[in-house]
C-alpha cells in the first residue's frame, strides 16, 4: 500500500498494490499495521458501514462532533464516487480547506479521514457500493453536517446540480459559517 498525503492535515489517499492475472484480481484493502504507521498512532475501528446509492445521490457533508467524532477509512466496492472532505478542526493548519478525489472499483483507492472532518460523496453510477470503517460508534445526538453546495468552498461535484438527489435531512443542512467557527 502507498499512503499519499493530501492537502488536508492527517488525511491520506491510499493506493493498494494490485495483483492481477488470468484468475482475477487480488489486493489488500486494509492493514492495521500499515495504517497505524502512516497515521502515526493506533486507529481502532469499531463499526463498518455499507451504503448503496443510485447515480446522482449525494450523501453529506456529514460529521459527528465532540467525543463522538469519527475517523474513517472509505472505499468504493462497486461504481464510482466524487469523495470530498472538509477540515473543520479549528486548531488545524488546514482548517477550512477541502479535498476532492474520485474513488472507484476500478482505481481501488481509499481515503483515510481523521476525526474532525466533514465528509460527503456523490455516486456517479447506479448501485454504487460505498463502504467505510469508523473508529467511533454512530451517535445521533452528535450528528451534524454542512450543506454540500456551501459557497465557502464552491465544490465542483462534476454532476448536473439539478440531477443531484439529497435526503430531506441533507437538504436543510447549514453552511460552514453557521457552525460558528
Amino acid at each position: 500500500m502507498t499512503f499519499s498525503t493530501t492537502n488536508i492535515a492527517d488525511s491520506f489517499l491510499i493506493t493498494p498494490e494490485i495483483y492481477e492475472d488470468e484468475r482475477g484480481v487480488f489486493f489488500e484493502s486494509f492493514n492495521q499495521t500499515e495504517l497505524d504507521k502512516a497515521v502515526g498512532q493506533p486507529v481502532r475501528f469499531v463499526q463498518d458501514n455499507h451504503s448503496i446509492s443510485n447515480k446522482g445521490v449525494l450523501r453529506g457533508l456529514h460529521f459527528q462532533s465532540g467525543k463522538y467524532a469519527q475517523a474513517k477509512l472509505v472505499r468504493v466496492v462497486r461504481g464510482e464516487v466524487i469523495d470530498v472532505i472538509v477540515d473543520i478542526r479549528k486548531d488545524s493548519p488546514t482548517f477550512g480547506n477541502h479535498f476532492k478525489v474520485r474513488l472507484s472499483d476500478k482505481n481501488k483507492k481509499m481515503l483515510f479521514i481523521p476525526k474532525g472532518l466533514a465528509h460527503g460523496f456523490l455516486a456517479l453510477e447506479e448501485e454504487t457500493v460505498f463502504v467505510y470503517k469508523c473508529d467511533e460508534f454512530y451517535n445521533k445526538e452528535a450528528e451534524s453536517g454542512i450543506i454540500y453546495n456551501d459557497p465557502q468552498w464552491n465544490i465542483n461535484w462534476e454532476f448536473p446540480p439539478e440531477q443531484i438527489i439529497l435526503s430531506k435531512k441533507d437538504r436543510v443542512l447549514g453552511t460552514f459559517n453557521d457552525l460558528g467557527t
